[in-house]
């Protein structure tokens, strides 16, 4: 007589399930409960780093809430990365032609042929300063996730 034990998430698991990532003032960021449940694939990215560990070991059919903090989820503010972008820079590594306003989130071609976005947070005539950290980087968030199934 063999017993199956119940999957856990690893490292390299396919997940199906519903997540909510909101705010500590208990605002939705992101909610997949009133919806079709999501599915991913661990360690490809999908979610950050910090998110991903708070799913692993949890078994399927659990539920969990969990408050992270901004060192288990998104990071810390870095204040590297806020960073002055020439007027020239900006028009050949993003839309052509955009008109910006403060507060946009602009997405820019990187050398390597990836992308990466950055926030406007001020422009004049000689270039734009941006900030290139996560929205959420320094924020305190709660992690709320209905693990329904595990390859």
């Amino acid at each position: 007589m063999s017993y199956l034990s119940t999957p856990v998430v690893t490292q390299d698991a396919y997940l199906t399930l519903h997540y909510r990532l909101s705010g500590m003032d208990g605002q939705d960021i992101i909610s997949t409960f009133n919806d079709s449940p999501a599915t991913l694939q661990m360690g490809q990215g999908q979610l950050s780093p910090g998110l991903e560990a708070a799913l692993l070991g949890l078994q399927e059919g659990s539920h969990t809430k969990q408050e992270l903090k901004p060192e288990n989820a998104f990071g810390p503010r870095n204040p590297d990365l806020i960073r002055h972008v020439s007027l020239e820079t900006l028009q050949k590594n993003s839309a052509f032609g955009e008109q910006y306003i403060i507060g946009d989130l602009v997405d820019f071609s990187a050398p390597s042929g990836g992308e990466f976005a950055g926030i406007l947070k001020a422009i004049d005539e000689k270039g734009a300063l941006f900030d290139f950290n996560h929205p959420l980087a320094g924020q305190t968030v709660v992690l709320e996730a209905k693990i329904i199934g595990i390859l």
